[in-house]
């Protein structure tokens, strides 16, 4: 069965909250440098279920239509840190073969997975990236970036998790380029640039993972849920910047830690709407 909206006056609640929704991501990922998935995630998850989509494609659906959302803002920040200099292309070039292999094939490999194994994967997912920012993790640089081989098979791991949990990247691609020896700024505005090509392939792939699978919802294109995409990506881009501003007037590694319990909590929230 085909799930149909209604009129206008049903549609426009979740309008709204999309917007929000968009605007909180956002404005997140601008103040704190991180992407919006950990955001978007759960809360599109507990939307979908409200809004009665099928419940074997609340995860697909609320990932794949967060990727996509990344492709818009991934832009935005690497331009940003591009015109600070702040990007070692050598490195995406690098990488970018790996991470495109991998986060295509980790969005093939969603489609074969429950949302239920998606739900608690992105939850434990989650909570590693809380507690980087909660104890400020920062590895120890020990090593050099390895050959091109080795930055094919790490490329292929980074986009496979970032399939999997609809981030871009920054959670595992910012340790790695610190632990060998690249500068912090440096590894920050290399993984900005990284995140394009993972959202783009991730898109890409939960597209074609999603053709063909039944009761979508009217308006998706694969598990990609074009009306919340469009209202995200606009919302999030718009406030981004507003955030990036308030980085230097803000006590930006306390609000790290506030937000990680924000990221705890809402995972929960998904949790139960699901379960």
């Amino acid at each position: 069965m085909e799930v149909h909206y209604g009129e206008a006056a049903e549609v426009m609640p979740w309008l709204l909250a999309y917007i929000a929704l968009g605007s909180f991501a956002g404005f997140c990922a601008g103040l704190l440098g991180i992407g919006g998935g950990g955001i978007m995630v759960p809360l599109l998850a507990v939307m979908f279920t409200a809004q009665q989509f099928p419940p074997e494609h609340i995860m697909h659906l609320a990932l794949g239509t967060s990727l996509a959302t990344i492709i818009f803002t991934s832009v935005s920040s690497l331009r940003a840190h591009h015109l600070h200099g702040a990007v070692l292309w050598p490195v995406v070039k690098a990488i970018a073969p790996g991470i495109v292999v991998g986060t295509f094939l980790g969005a093939q490999i969603v489609s074969h997975v429950s949302t239920q194994f998606l739900a608690i994967f992105f939850v434990v997912f989650m909570a590693y990236v809380a507690i980087q920012m909660i104890v400020n993790a920062k590895p120890k640089p020990s090593r050099e970036l390895p050959g091109s081989v080795g930055m094919f098979v790490v490329g292929t791991g980074i986009g496979g998790v970032s399939a999997l949990v609809a981030i871009g990247g920054g959670s595992l691609s910012v340790p790695f380029m610190t632990w060998c020896n690249a500068k912090v700024h440096d590894a920050i505005g290399t993984s900005a640039a990284i995140g394009f090509p993972i959202a783009l392939a991730g898109t890409v792939g939960y597209m074609v993972s999603g053709f063909g699978a039944d009761h979508l919802p009217t308006g998706s294109f694969g598990f990609i849920f074009l009306p919340a995409l469009a209202v995200l990506a606009l919302t999030s881009v718009l406030m981004a910047p507003f955030g990036a501003k308030l980085a230097h007037r803000l006590p930006v590694a306390t609000l790290k830690r506030v937000f990680a319990a924000v990221l705890i909590l809402l995972s929960a929230k998904m949790l139960h709407s699901l379960f």
